[in-house]
């Protein structure tokens, strides 16, 4: 856990080199996300749709995104989401900073942000509507803590949705994420592949979609 702390810790303090790869800006970060991801132009694309496919366009209930990082790709879509209570959390308090201040500088209200652990979150039972993920359970130490804690927090009748990397899928991705992304904690092992992770979420949820862009599902879960 103190590994992958300090992982994003690191991370946040390059937070704007982070960003600019996740929002696949300029030239050298398109090119990282293709060789090494696999995702081009338009394979990143459908990565988006599908990390923030459970989202309903009308949606005003109450929103857990788990862990919020530095907001680049989530906070533009809550500008969208009027009405909507949104709570954001993250293991980082520099990943914290980062995001409350692009949600300052996008004039963004209503949303808290609160540093905290996924295997223990501070709400009670059945208190969001929707829980988001956007690329933490490949991060997450204690995996079998947070699948529970996200499924806890979770009205009935609820959406889990996200994406997550899953093995298996491509063979350079899969070495890079062996080599360079587990020894520096910013990868956790065990992974899922496709097939395990539809198996899980169907035993865990009233109804599961898996997608998947290259190395990334897409999920969208009824409790």
């Amino acid at each position: 856990m103190n590994k992958i702390f300090n992982a994003y810790q690191f991370v946040g303090d390059y937070s704007k080199f982070f960003d600019r790869m996740m929002t696949n800006a300029d030239l050298p970060e398109r090119l990282a996300l293709k060789f090494l991801w696999g995702l081009d132009e338009a394979a990143y694309k459908k990565f988006l749709e599908q990390a923030f496919a459970g989202i309903p366009k009308s949606f005003n209930g109450r929103l857990l995104e788990i862990p919020v990082g530095t907001g680049v790709l989530s906070l533009p879509v809550y500008k969208n989401l009027n009405g909507a209570e949104i709570y954001c959390v993250d293991y980082s308090d520099k990943m914290l900073d980062a995001a409350k201040s692009r949600a300052e500088q996008m004039n963004l209200r209503g949303v808290k942000f609160i540093q905290g652990d996924v295997g223990n979150l501070p709400f009670a039972d059945n208190f969001f509507d929707l829980v988001l993920s956007i690329n933490g359970f490949h991060v997450f130490a204690d995996k079998i803590a947070a699948w529970s804690e996200t499924q806890r927090v979770l009205k009935d009748d609820g959406i889990f949705c996200g994406c997550m990397y899953v093995k298996g899928e491509n063979t350079r991705t899969d070495f890079f994420i062996k080599k360079f992304c587990e020894p520096n904690g910013f990868f956790s092992p065990p992974y899922e592949t496709l097939k395990s992770l539809q198996d899980f979420l169907s035993k865990k949820y009233s109804r599961a979609e898996v997608s998947h862009v290259k190395s990334f599902a897409g999920f969208v879960c009824r409790k």
